[in-house]
This record gives C-alpha cells, structure tokens and sequence, in this order.
C-alpha cells in the first residue's frame, strides 16, 4: 500500500509543479489540460495492456483463511455459494459501525481528507492574505503532497513492523499539530515546516488504514468493505471543503483551520480508544 500511494500521490505534486510550469509559460487553458489527456490515455492502455487479474491471489488466500478468521465472522452471509460471503448491505454496517477497528478506520480516513480538503481549498487563500508570492504559494502547495508521496515509502513498511494503530493515532495527532502550527505561527519558513510535518503525518496514516482494512475484511468481502472505506474516506474532501468555508465565513480563516486541527487530533483519540491492533491477525503461510 505504501509503495501504490507513494506512486499516485508522489505523481500528484509532480502534475501540480509541471502544469504550473505549463500554465506560467502557456496560460492557463487549454495546455495544461492536455497534461490530464495525456495522463487517462496512458492510463487505460496500462490498465487495458499491463494490469492483471488478482482474483487468483485473493482465492487462494481464502482457501488459507476461513471466514471465521474475520472480526466478527461475517453476517449477514449468503450460503451455498462457493464460499460463505456477506451481503452488501451487512459489509457496510460492519465496516461503518460494527467492527472497531472498520469503523474507526472510516472515520478517521474521512477526517484525514476533511483536513486535506482544507489544505487543497482554503490554505492557499489564506497564505495569500499574509502577502505570499503565487510561487511561494506553489512551493507550499507542492511540498505537502511531495512529502506525503514520498514518506510513504517508508511509513508502508513501518506499519508491517511496527503495527497499523500507532501510526494511524500518531499521524492523526502530528496532522493536527500541523494546522496548528499553521494557524498560530506566521512567515514562510514556518509555514513550510508546517506543510512538511502535515505531510509526513498523512503518509504514516494514509497506507495504513487501507492495511487495515486488509488485516481485518476476509478476502471473500475484502473489495467490499474497501468500498465502503473510500466512500467515507472520500467524503471527507466534500465535508472539508464545505466545513472550512461556512466556518471560515463565519468566523476567519484562523478559526477554520482551527477547527479543523481539532477534529482531527479528536479522529486520533477515537483511533487509540476504539481501534485494537490489526496487524497481529492470521495471514496465509504462503509467500506472495
């Protein structure tokens, strides 16, 4: 997971640093657009050429692990298949409210993308009234993501070694300190020191709640509750956005971020309460 988010995040700040080279010497449309082209043509040759089916690994790893092995073992279950599986409408309790270390997981991917729907919308606006310079604003923009792909390769890992909980309270709490240090403290330098520590919180949360999810759902319903993981995960880009700018309206930009750094270092209590270690569940003898 580390390696596949390293990929597409690192890919992220890239894009953002070449289209802005683009734009600078080409305007804004149509040329940096065909960058995006460019991109979902690539794309979907690999996928089409490149890419193969995994339902082979995921059955033999079913094969090695019994439903039972999930927590709890599955409700909701649909018998005489080839194997016993969930009903959509039951993997989504389970992974919404059901299973402790499910649940904790959605809310806390959905609060890691509120804070970033933060960061994407409204820090480059509010850099932007403390007088910063477009490319300085870039600069900013570019080094969170940067660092985020890049740490990952690491925090990946990490989790494999040390367990999937303490990185995802740990990076929940460094997050929140990030966008306080943010809100409170003024000036570039420190601004990039706070852009750098959100990334690096992010990167030790990011990959690890998808293992997470891994160690826990059985291969059978594995998609399944992914599924059900991005669809709250994701939906913390709209709630951020939409949170950020009501309370930056309402109270100033200080107190948007604020707010947010508050609910996510709240995420990370919930992840250290509720969330059990994930890492120590039966996985196949096999080597992949």
């Amino acid at each position: 997971m580390g390696l596949n988010e390293a990929a597409g995040y690192g890919a992220v700040a890239l894009t953002a640093w070449l289209t802005g080279l683009i734009a600078a010497r080409a305007g804004l449309r149509p040329e940096p657009f065909f960058l995006g082209l460019a991109y979902a043509g690539l794309g979907l040759g690999l996928s089409s050429l490149a890419v193969r089916e995994t339902r082979g690994h995921a059955n033999l790893e079913a094969s090695q692990r019994p439903v039972a092995v999930a927590r709890p073992a599955a409700p909701g279950t649909e018998a005489g298949t080839e194997a016993e599986r969930p009903t959509l409408p039951a993997v989504f309790a389970l992974t919404s409210l059901r299973e402790p270390a499910l649940s904790a997981a959605c809310q806390a991917g959905m609060v890691n993308n509120l804070n970033d729907g933060l960061a994407w919308g409204l820090l480059p606006v509010f850099f932007a009234r403390h007088h910063l310079s477009v490319e300085a604003i870039g600069v900013l923009a570019a080094a969170y993501p940067a660092i985020w792909g890049l740490g990952q390769l690491l925090t990946g890992p990490l989790s494999d070694r040390l367990g999937r909980k303490p990185l995802i309270t740990w990076g929940m709490w460094l997050q929140a300190a990030a966008l306080a240090a943010t809100a409170t403290l003024r000036g570039y330098p420190a601004w990039l020191a706070a852009a750098a520590l959100l990334g690096v919180g992010t990167a030790m949360v990011y990959p690890t709640l998808l293992a997470a999810i891994g160690d826990v759902a059985h291969p059978r319903w594995r998609a399944s509750a992914v599924g059900v993981y991005r669809l709250w995960r994701d939906a913390g880009f709209a709630i951020g956005a939409l949170l950020a700018g009501t309370v930056a309206d309402l109270l100033g930009m200080a107190a948007a971020i604020w707010t947010v750094a508050g609910l996510t270092a709240a995420s990370g209590v919930i992840v250290a309460i509720r969330m059990d270690e994930t890492l120590h569940l039966p996985v196949p003898a096999s080597r992949p």
